[in-house]
């Protein structure tokens, strides 16, 4: 039987086997405690994620059961790896998984990004998701924050706990509002990949801003401001709405033309022979239906840049 260890980390009780050591908190979320450690067996510095009482509640029963069953069997270079997982005396379940330095929320809090990074990250969050997608699952909460980064700038999309395997009956709110779809907010159930599509390009916004897109206060709000930018929901879009609420308050709302991409994006530098406006054109479309498909395009142009520019150097 494994011999466990027992350390305070913010007030919490972590539990790990003796195979774990130097333990350092890295961060806290709504849903678990996660700290740096070296394994002894490897020699190598892990992350080890407590799952906080995951039998307690069926929804967190379920989120901790998708995770685990997701990261055992995703296997890709963009995407975070499990290596090894444990239940401890007192019943709360340990992922331990590779280390990376950072996330790319702390990244660009603490400085703006060059463009030859922003090129590389959006490559790699866009491979990453093609992936993914390609085994019929979908993240539904890709922000910053779940976007790890290591020095070499390997980046790896991490925290599965909201995904899904693709249904046609989807639960309404996931993900981190300012990173939400319309179609989630519009039709609250039917939705697909393209969400996560969204996700992304508002993260390409926010590496080349500095800032959220649309930093919206609540879900009325948030949409308000996407109208204000991509101009009013298409008929087609509207008609797939399913809240009758959500209708009125759509119809309600002021018709808004789109406002040109190149305008609001104006100052950005070229992703190399690609013009960002371009790619947030395919990513930020009201009503999902493409993004995927057109993104994927994009990824290969992205593929053929950095071809070139590796080339060159």
């Amino acid at each position: 039987m494994a011999e466990f260890i027992r350390a305070q980390i913010f007030g919490t009780t972590f539990e790990i086997t003796s195979r774990y050591t130097d333990l350092q908190p890295v961060g806290m979320g709504a849903f678990g405690l996660v700290c740096s450690a070296k394994d002894q067996l490897t020699g190598q510095p892990v992350a080890i994620k407590k799952i906080m009482k995951p039998f307690s509640t069926p929804v967190l029963s379920k989120r901790t059961y998708r995770e685990l069953k997701l990261l055992k069997h995703l296997k890709h270079e963009n995407v975070i790896s499990l290596s090894d997982i444990f239940i401890s005396p007192l019943e709360d379940i340990y992922f331990v998984t590779e280390l990376l330095g950072t996330d790319l929320h702390r990244l660009l809090t603490s400085r703006p990004l060059e463009k030859q990074f922003i090129q590389y990250f959006l490559y790699q969050i866009l491979r990453g998701l093609k992936y993914v997608h390609s085994a019929g699952v979908i993240h539904r909460d890709l922000k910053p924050s779940n976007i790890l980064v290591n020095e070499n700038c390997d980046l790896k999309i991490c925290d599965f706990g909201l995904a899904r395997i693709q249904d046609p009956q989807m639960t309404g709110y996931v993900s981190t509002r300012y990173y939400r779809a319309p179609e989630i907010m519009l039709t609250w159930q039917k939705y697909d990949v393209e969400v996560d599509i969204w996700s992304a390009g508002c993260i390409f916004a926010e590496m080349l801003e500095g800032k959220p897109l649309f930093p919206g206060k609540d879900h009325v709000n948030q949409f308000s401001i996407i109208t204000e930018l991509l101009g009013s929901p298409p008929e087609d879009v509207i008609h797939t709405i399913c809240s009758e609420n959500t209708l009125r308050f759509v119809q309600s709302l002021p018709k808004r033309e789109r406002i040109p991409l190149s305008q609001k994006f104006k100052n950005a530098d070229p992703a190399g022979e690609t013009n960002p406006s371009d790619i947030l054109g395919v990513e930020l479309i009201i009503g999902g239906s493409g993004r995927s498909a057109r993104t994927n395009a994009c990824l290969r142009s992205q593929e053929e840049n950095l071809s070139r520019t590796s080339s060159s150097t």
